[in-house]
C-alpha cells in the first residue's frame, strides 16, 4: 500500500510538472512612448524660395577723359561722395610747345567714387577709364531661378534679403525684372530685385541671400513640418485616449517650419512632433511636453 501510495503521488507531481509548462504567461504591457505634441492652430504661412543673387548699383558709370594727356591729379578718393558734372580727376595734355589748361574729368552721375584706375603721371587716352562712380542709394540684385519655380517668380514679388557684412539686418526688396525666357545651359530664368540701400551697407559686387515669398495664406491651418511622416499620402500620429492615432492629411504651403493642413486635421488636435521612427498606429504614448501651437514664438 504504502508502495502504490508513494508512486501515485510521484505520477501526479510529474503531471501536474507537465501542465505547468504549457501554461501561458502573461504578456507584459507596452511601455508609452514619451512623446513631444503640438496644439494645430491657424496662422500665416509663406512658401519661400531662396536663391543666391549679386549686387551692382542701380546705376553705374565708367569716366573717360575728352583728351589724351597724362593724369594730372584724382581730386576725388575712392569712397567720396559726388555730384553730377562735379570734377573727379584733371588731365594734363603733353603736346610739345603747347600749354593748356588741365581737362577735367566730370562725374556723369550723382554717387560715390567707387574705384580710381590711375595713378598721377600716368599716361591717359579717350579709352582709358579713368574713375568709376556708383549711384548707391539702390542696389539691383542679379540671381537665377530654376526652370521649376520660373512661373512662380513675378514682378512685385516681396523679397528680404541677407549679406554675410550685415548679418543681422534684413534688407527689403521687389522683383522688378523676370525674363521672359530660360537659359538652355542652366535651366534656369534671370530675375532681377532692387533693393534700398540707404544705410550704404549694400556694396556693389556683394553676394546676398534673397528669399522670395512665392505663395502666402494668412490665416492657414498649421502643423509643425517636423511632425509630417513622410509617404503617399503624407501623415501625422495625433494623441488620443494616451494613444498614437496616424492620419493622413492633404497638404497645402509648406516651408521648413510650417506646414498647411488642407485636409485631415482640425484646429486644437495635438499632433507628435518628436520620436516619430518608432510609432506604429495604437501605440501607447506618455506626453512629455506640451509645447505652444504650431507657429507661435514664446
Amino acid at each position: 500500500m504504502n508502495y502504490l501510495f508513494k508512486q501515485g503521488v510521484v505520477l501526479l507531481l510529474v503531471a501536474a510538472s507537465l501542465g505547468g509548462c504549457h501554461t501561458k504567461e502573461k504578456e507584459p504591457p507596452l511601455e508609452a512612448f514619451p512623446v513631444h505634441v503640438k496644439t494645430v492652430s491657424h496662422q500665416s504661412i509663406e512658401d519661400t524660395l531662396v536663391v543666391m543673387g549679386s549686387l551692382k548699383a542701380k546705376d553705374e558709370a565708367t569716366l573717360f577723359s575728352r583728351v589724351p594727356g597724362k593724369l594730372k591729379e584724382n581730386l576725388l578718393k575712392e569712397g567720396d561722395r559726388v555730384a553730377k558734372d562735379q570734377t573727379v580727376a584733371l588731365v594734363e595734355r603733353d603736346e610739345v610747345g603747347v600749354v593748356f589748361k588741365p581737362a577735367p574729368v566730370p562725374s556723369t552721375l550723382q554717387g560715390v567714387v567707387g574705384r580710381t584706375y590711375l595713378d598721377r603721371g600716368q599716361n591717359v587716352t579717350p579709352a582709358t577709364p579713368i574713375a568709376l562712380v556708383v549711384d548707391d542709394t539702390e542696389v539691383i540684385a542679379q540671381a537665377n531661378i530654376p526652370e521649376r519655380y520660373a512661373g512662380r517668380v513675378q514682378l512685385g514679388q516681396t523679397v528680404q534679403g541677407h549679406v554675410e557684412a550685415a548679418p543681422n539686418q534684413i534688407f527689403t526688396g521687389e522683383v522688378t525684372r523676370v525674363s521672359p525666357v530660360v537659359e538652355a545651359v542652366t535651366r534656369s530664368t534671370p530675375i532681377e530685385v532692387r533693393m534700398e540701400n540707404g544705410s550704404g551697407k549694400l556694396k556693389s559686387g556683394m553676394f546676398a541671400e534673397l528669399r522670395i515669398a512665392i505663395a502666402k495664406k494668412s490665416h492657414a491651418l498649421a502643423v509643425p513640418s517636423e511632425s509630417l511622416v513622410e509617404g503617399s499620402p503624407f501623415a501625422v500620429f495625433l494623441v488620443k485616449d494616451g494613444k498614437a492615432v496616424k492620419r493622413e492629411v492633404v497638404l497645402g504651403i509648406r516651408n521648413d517650419r510650417v506646414s498647411e493642413i488642407v485636409s485631415g486635421l482640425a484646429a486644437g488636435d495635438q499632433v507628435i512632433t518628436s520620436g516619430l521612427f518608432a510609432l506604429k498606429d495604437g501605440s501607447p504614448v506618455d506626453v512629455v511636453t506640451e509645447d505652444a501651437p504650431a507657429g507661435e514664438q514664446k
